[in-house]
């Protein structure tokens, strides 16, 4: 008798559990289905896209899945970054579309509201202005936005917004030089790669280099001073 209600204790707990499991697995099974659904529509919708192709942007599936992604965006016409290709890691969350896409710059570039460094990018719709009827499209398209309107008083890049404020002109150089160097934008004379080979002629990374040049405004004795001191 006592055995038998050990047993059917165990079986209740055992139930228990497993309804548990459901409840929190299914729960996350349904969101992610509903987040690779959605994405898939939305890739179609982008590689289909008119405007996509006019707008020059892209989007590829990496490691044939959906919820990790390779953006592509043509920098802007009229901009510094007119020219270059900019690539972008795009990671759905299993909360998608309820929660926005996190998204950051592979491609270097010097600009107040993605980090020189990360990558990383600050831009509203990314985080708490985002809404579920946006869609990828309306990420890269924003992204792109943000390239010719950049918002220098809320950066993420504090040096690069710092620089555009006060030097706009030396910004736009900077920029520029920055999209020829990462994006393969078209090269302009300068003597900024000069400036950079005798700074590696010091035993300096070509990239360190370019950093802290364009955080001295390509001033070589002040980079020279940061670097060393």
């Amino acid at each position: 008798m006592c055995v038998c209600k050990y047993y059917a204790f165990n079986l209740f707990t055992v139930d228990d559990k497993f309804l548990h499991y459901l409840t929190v697995y299914g729960d996350r099974w349904i969101m992610a289905n509903i987040a690779v659904q959605r994405i898939k529509r939305e890739f179609k919708e982008v590689v289909k896209s008119e405007e996509a192709a006019k707008c020059a942007i892209s989007v590829e599936i990496v490691n044939d899945t959906y919820t990790e992604l390779k953006g592509e965006i043509a920098g802007p016409p009229d901009t510094p970054y007119e020219g270059g290709n900019f690539i972008l890691e795009i990671k759905v969350p299993e909360t998608y579309p309820f929660n926005p896409p996190k998204v950051r710059f592979v491609t270097k570039i010097w600009h107040p509201n993605i980090s020189s460094v990360t990558g990383a990018i600050c831009l509203d719709i990314l985080k708490d202005q985002w809404a579920a009827a946006m869609t990828l499209r309306t990420v890269l398209l924003s992204l792109q936005a943000l390239l010719a309107a950049a918002e220098p008083d809320d950066p993420q890049d504090a040096v690069v917004a710092k620089q555009y404020k006060e030097d706009p002109e030396m910004f736009k150089l900077t920029a520029r030089h920055w999209a020829q160097a990462y994006a393969g934008a078209p090269a302009f004379p300068s003597d900024f790669d000069d400036k950079i080979k005798r700074l590696m002629d010091m035993g300096v990374d070509e990239h360190k280099a370019r950093v802290a040049l364009s955080s001295c405004s390509w001033n070589l004795e002040k980079a020279t001073e940061t670097l060393f001191s």
